[in-house]
């Protein structure tokens, strides 16, 4: 694969987020989600458990990312095909592999900076007590490898459709099928199917993104939890680029 212009992509498709309201009003709708779940006594209860601990906070950014991620990625394709500048940017001396990754790591650099907004929870953790900073890190790390999944996988259906309302519900749709699959109520409802044995039910667990990020939210990590967040975000941005790659074919 050659990368030639991924560097004036990516700067470009960064400057952009922060050149519309859109993307500060992410930030905030993000930031605001997640203090709100953490702190609050109904779902978090971070201030009432007297822990120093993030856990609260790791346990819904999953939830809020299967909808803001694909919102943020719904666009990034759909929109250059509604208006047409797709096929301009495909005749540029840019390469298709370029584009693609570069629009990508451009929406995973925005996803790491909301996160990086969020650190203040973690210094009044540490001032409330003595954290495992280890633990925060691999948190952290499972937040990143999660927000580059999602991105990943709804940049495919962004380069499916012209729509972005539909790329954004097949985004949605399918990151939250991967969220569920290993919760215990998805795999009693697939065990109940005529056919489906044990191995399906290992199969399906293994396909959770949820036990992959609650794992390295634990601190522990595991070469194949890893391998995990690599192989669905790779094999997401290759069949995105074969999408687009048909797309100029055409």
């Amino acid at each position: 694969m050659k990368f030639t212009g991924l560097k004036s992509i990516f700067k470009r498709e960064f400057k952009s987020y922060f050149a519309s309201p859109l993307g500060y009003i992410f930030v905030v709708i993000f930031l605001v989600g997640t203090g709100f779940l953490t702190v609050s006594r109904d779902f978090g209860r971070f201030l009432e458990l007297r822990q120093a601990s993030l856990d609260p906070f790791f346990q819904f950014v999953p939830w809020i990312m299967v909808i803001l991620v694909p919102a943020v990625a719904m666009r990034l394709w759909a929109e250059e095909r509604k208006s047409g500048t797709i096929e301009l940017l495909l005749t540029l001396p840019i390469t298709l592999e370029a584009s693609y990754m570069g629009k990508f790591l451009a929406g995973w650099s925005f996803l790491a900076f909301s996160l990086l907004l969020t650190t203040p929870v973690a210094i009044i953790v540490a001032w409330l007590g003595d954290p495992d900073w280890g633990t925060i890190f691999s948190g952290y790390l499972a937040c990143v490898l999660l927000a580059g999944a999602f991105l990943a996988i709804g940049m495919l259906f962004s380069a499916m459709t012209k729509n972005q309302v539909v790329a954004f519900i097949l985004g949605i749709t399918a990151c939250i099928l991967f969220l569920i699959l290993g919760l215990p109520q998805t795999l009693d409802v697939l065990l109940g199917i005529p056919l489906i044995g044990g191995y399906a039910e290992q199969f399906f667990s293994s396909l959770s993104i949820i036990d992959h990020f609650s794992t390295l939210t634990r601190g522990l990590l595991e070469l194949k939890t890893l391998f995990f967040f690599v192989v669905i975000t790779l094999a997401s941005l290759a069949v995105g680029m074969m999408v687009l790659r048909q797309t100029k074919a055409v």
